[in-house]
C-alpha cells in the first residue's frame, strides 16, 4: 500500500491511539506525523492487512521513547535542585545535557545487553573489568570486548 493511502485510512486511528496514551492532543499529532515518517525512511512496501501493526509497533516504540525520556529528565531535574546554586548550570547548560544524556540513553538502548551492562557497571558503578566479569560470569577479555563496542558507539554518538 502506498504510504499515501496507509496516511489517509490510519492517521485519524492512530493520532486517537497516542491522544489515549499521551494525553494531548498536539503531542499525539506530532507523534503521528514520526510514525509516518519512520514509515516513509523504511521504504518498504505494506501490505494492507499489516498496515495497523506495522503503525502499532512503530508507535509503541515512541511512546517507550518517550517515557524514558521524560524519566531521565525528570531524574536530572531532581538532580539539578540538589545542587547549591553556585553549581547549577545555566539554562543554555542544561539544555544542552538534556540533548546529551538523551543521546547516551538512545546510544546504550542499541547496544546489546551485555555490554550496555558492562559499560552502566563500569562508568555508573564504578566497577573494574574484573569485577563486571565476575558479576557477568564471562572472562575479563570478554568485558573488554564489550566496553570497545560501547565506547565505541559512545563516541559515535556525540562525535559523527
Amino acid at each position: 500500500m502506498p504510504v499515501e493511502g496507509l496516511y489517509r485510512e490510519h492517521r485519524s486511528w492512530l493520532a486517537g491511539w497516542f491522544r489515549r496514551r499521551l494525553g494531548c492532543r498536539d503531542r499525539a499529532e506530532d507523534f503521528t506525523q514520526d510514525v509516518f515518517v519512520r514509515v516513509i525512511q523504511g521504504s518498504k512496501a505494506v501490505r494492507i492487512e499489516q498496515a495497523r501493526a506495522l503503525l502499532t509497533t512503530i508507535a509503541r516504540g515512541l511512546v517507550i521513547d518517550h517515557h524514558r525520556h521524560a524519566a531521565l529528565e525528570a531524574a536530572y531535574l531532581v538532580y539539578l535542585e540538589s545542587l547549591p546554586p553556585a553549581a547549577a548550570p545555566s539554562p543554555q547548560q542544561r539544555i544542552e545535557l538534556l540533548q546529551a544524556l538523551a543521546e547516551l540513553d538512545r546510544m546504550l538502548d542499541g547496544l546489546p545487553p551485555r555490554a550496555r551492562e558492562a559499560f552502566l557497571l563500569s562508568q555508573v558503578d564504578g566497577l573494574s573489568y574484573a569485577e563486571i566479569a565476575a558479576r557477568l560470569g564471562v572472562s575479563v577479555s570478554s568485558v573488554q570486548q564489550y566496553m570497545v563496542r560501547a565506547m565505541s558507539a559512545c563516541y559515535a554518538a556525540f562525535h559523527d
